[in-house]
């Protein structure tokens, strides 16, 4: 069976469960699988306002080799089977799915890890855009330095926000 690709960046929702179980597929070894997914809430604690709906836009090509390179260093520090990363584009409202992070391991604090580092470091290093739509008008979201912070715990430096 061929296995399906580590990163997919789409327009269209996507399901946990048949996520999960590509994941897993033929690999008897997994003992324990961990999954994050991210959504669109209506507030953010950076702006006023209520989010009524955000865009994500990417640069095609580029956030593919990014997020391969992070499951690639997800791979070096912790002991995965595997590990996929599906994230959305384009229009979104709240409480849709953004973006899936799961991971598959022996163990389960190798994939708990390893899930938590890979979505820190996708938070900071993927090249996303992110505009959230309030009644106050549109607004381009930047950087936090939390998001830094929570990188910088891995042992990178990330420098994206503003002091």
């Amino acid at each position: 069976m061929t296995r399906p690709a580590r990163v997919r960046i789409q327009a269209a929702d996507f399901d946990l469960s048949t996520e999960v179980a590509a994941l897993r597929a033929d690999d008897p070894a997994v003992g324990a699988v961990a999954s994050f997914i991210g959504t669109v809430r209506d507030r953010n604690a950076g702006g006023p306002g209520e989010v009524q709906a955000m865009e994500l836009e990417h640069y095609p090509g580029m956030t593919e080799k990014a997020i391969e390179a992070m499951i690639d260093a997800a791979h070096a520090r912790f002991d995965i089977r595997a590990a996929r990363v599906v994230h959305r584009v384009g229009p979104l409202l709240p409480r849709d799915q953004i973006v899936l992070v799961a991971v598959s391991s022996a163990h389960r604090g190798q994939a708990f890890q390893a899930c938590e580092f890979l979505m820190d470091y996708l938070k900071t290093q993927a090249p996303f855009w992110k505009k959230e739509a309030t009644a106050e008008g549109a607004r381009w979201v930047d950087a936090r330095v939390a998001d830094d912070a929570a990188l910088a715990r891995w042992g990178i430096q990330a420098g994206n926000a503003a002091a």
